[in-house]
């Protein structure tokens, strides 16, 4: 009886870990590094789960990075379940699952975020990065007004290849390559403070929103008309653009 009940207790343990969000991110990053085992590894160098230090302070956590002649490839996975939709400006996307809607922060910014810290790190301007988002197939895609390649994993590899115009040599992939793979912290503790940063990123933008200060330049936020009908926005626009999901 002991027995039995030690193992229920340990089932119900697991299925709590593979539905938390890390556990589920860590799925979708190990689907991901699957499908980038298709491209050619000759000529694409690929590079997962780089955490690269800024002059900050701060960590960027980069997913998976490929490097080629074709440019530098910046992919942030997600694995969503249920409706996502978002549009290319939009600060925040929505997730629609079972009728109730959750917000999350836009992963184009969020890889943007990424590409400057890689910016950042390698100390060169010329960088052609290509960002991709790569979704896995629990999530529907409703997106509007893309530029930036929002795909599935299992289009990822194809996403990668239509870029056939060769913009960086063969040293200089060799010399991205040798740049990125020593940035990597390993270890719990700056991982960990890693991802306390972002959560107090967020809540001090927050905070700043509900105080009626916009995030990104510290004006006053006022309701604006647009023709979709009101909402919330920077008082500095056009200078400033960001306006509350």
């Amino acid at each position: 009886m002991i027995y039995l009940l030690v193992a229920f207790i340990l089932i119900l343990i697991s299925i709590r870990v593979l539905k938390s969000p890390k556990m589920k991110g860590k799925i979708g990053e190990s689907d991901v590094r699957r499908k980038l085992r298709k491209l050619d590894s000759e000529e694409y160098k690929v590079l997962h789960d780089l955490m690269i230090r800024r002059a900050n302070g701060r960590t960027s956590q980069i997913d998976h990075v490929v490097i080629s002649r074709y440019g530098v490839f910046v992919i942030e996975t997600k694995n969503y379940k249920g409706w996502i939709m978002g549009s290319e400006k939009s600060e925040y996307w929505t997730q629609v699952l079972y009728r109730r809607k959750e917000r999350l922060y836009s992963p184009i910014r969020q890889n943007y975020g990424h590409i400057k810290a890689l910016e950042e790190h390698l100390q060169d301007g010329t960088i052609p990065f290509v960002s991709i988002i790569a979704f896995t197939a629990r999530a529907e895609l409703k997106l509007k007004e893309m530029t930036t390649d929002v795909v599935y994993a299992t289009d990822l590899a194809a996403t990668i290849r239509k870029y056939k115009d060769a913009v960086l040599s063969d040293e200089q992939v060799r010399q991205v390559q040798k740049a990125l793979s020593s940035p990597k912290i390993h270890t719990f503790k700056e991982r960990k403070k890693h991802v306390s940063d972002i959560k107090r990123n967020l809540e001090e933008k927050e905070s700043l929103v509900n105080a009626g200060i916009c995030p990104r330049c510290k004006s006053k936020l006022v309701e604006r008309q647009g023709k979709n009908g009101p909402f919330i926005g920077c008082s500095s626009f056009p200078k400033c653009r960001y306006t509350k999901a």
